[in-house]
């Protein structure tokens, strides 16, 4: 039995890629019951163990089919939240829009997941992380001064600027409809998101103090006080003392303390105490830095792998990684002190609770094997 804050709240999620099923995702985690519609025959493109498919039952139908079709629109009846990724008008085109289902289901909260939004000049373009992030303006501050953007994975967009905005936005309508008893419709862009998220360095620039030019600032690889290292051994190691007694602390620890050096904010002076800092890191190897800096203020952290996260020991104490069908993958985030998270479900196969769900629903068995001899269901 599920358990979390979420523990109630049914979700129909309409299969898609990354951002939809990462928020998805997040909400199963929290403890909603989400339902995934699989196309059927999309089994041959899983991934075993993909973590952004756990915790969810999976109903496999052919939404092309008006009997399937008939069947989506029973499930979200008795459903809270219906989740779709595709581009603006298929759903429409497809006879599922929010009007059909908020009929049917008044309260229902029909949330929508793309990149450009349902309306503007884009909206109907293709398009990935890489080109809502550089619309947005979140790409081009990232990557070295006098070099090109550097792509931040598909973090900022896929996954910061959509599944997490999709979850928030999903949460606030259900807190809404509390009060109001009604359901809406929920528009998220990763256009929108990833600009969102560059709210603080807007804040910095009106002051003053961020410039356009990429890797010329505190926070952007340009300040040595805030940035990375490479060790003796070829690794990495983070930086971050921007607070005076955290970079005096740096300073103790690398035995530059009073040491004739530029001082910590001096843009001018940056080339000479980088290359000191450069110098100095590259004495060691990642592993004796890490145990120079242990236990301290200093701000200084190993750059860890995937592979070797799981393992840190702060992680490690925390259960920050879990192990889910064999693949070790991150825990469900954050943590309730009253309704805790389970740990989640491995992914199901597309499809494998068609059965089930249908049955949930209202249908009877005859009725789930004529959808499944016609292709409706599968």
């Amino acid at each position: 039995m599920s358990q979390g804050p979420l523990r109630g709240v049914r979700v129909v999620e309409i299969a898609s890629l990354a951002p939809a099923p990462f928020g998805c995702m997040i909400l199963s985690d929290l403890g909603a019951d989400v339902i995934r519609v699989d196309r059927v025959g999309s089994g041959a493109a899983t991934r075993p163990g993909d973590p952004l498919r756990r915790g969810r039952r999976s109903v496999g139908l052919n939404l092309k089919d008006p009997a399937a079709l008939g069947a989506l629109l029973l499930l979200a009846e008795s459903s809270d939240v219906l989740v779709e990724g595709f581009r603006p008008g298929v759903a429409e085109r497809l006879g599922f829009g929010p009007g059909v289902f908020l009929e049917r289901n008044p309260g229902l909260i029909f949330a929508r997941m793309t990149g450009w939004g349902q309306e503007g000049p884009l909206a109907h373009s293709a398009g990935h992380d890489i080109n809502y992030i550089a619309v947005s303006g979140a790409l081009a501050p990232i990557g070295r001064a006098g070099e090109r953007p550097v792509p931040p994975l598909n973090l900022v967009g896929d996954f910061g600027g959509g599944g997490m905005l999709l979850a928030l936005g999903v949460l606030a309508a259900l807190v809404e409809r509390a009060g109001s008893g009604r359901g809406q419709v929920v528009d998220v862009a990763m256009v929108d998101g990833s600009a969102l998220l560059t709210s603080f360095l807007h804040g910095m620039r009106a002051a003053g103090m961020w410039r356009d030019e990429r890797g010329t600032n505190l926070l952007d690889g340009g300040a040595p006080c805030y940035d990375t290292y490479e060790t003796a051994d070829g690794r990495h190691v983070a930086v971050g003392a921007l607070e005076p007694q955290f970079y005096a602390e740096l300073l103790r620890r690398l035995g530059l303390e009073g040491a004739e050096l530029p001082a910590q904010l001096d843009a001018a002076g940056w080339p000479v105490l980088r290359a000191r800092l450069t110098e100095v890191f590259k004495r060691r190897t990642q592993a004796e830095w890490a145990a120079v800096f242990e236990g301290s203020d200093a701000c200084v952290s190993p750059v860890l792998t995937l592979g070797e996260a799981p393992g840190h020991p702060h992680n490690v104490a925390r259960g920050t990684f879990t192990q889910i069908g064999g693949v070790v993958q991150p825990a469900p985030a954050p943590r309730f002190g009253r309704t805790p998270a389970a740990t989640p479900a491995p992914p199901a196969a597309p499809g494998s609770d068609t059965d089930a769900v249908l049955g949930g629903i209202g249908l009877t068995p005859q009725e789930i094997a004529a959808l499944r001899e016609r292709g409706a269901a599968g």
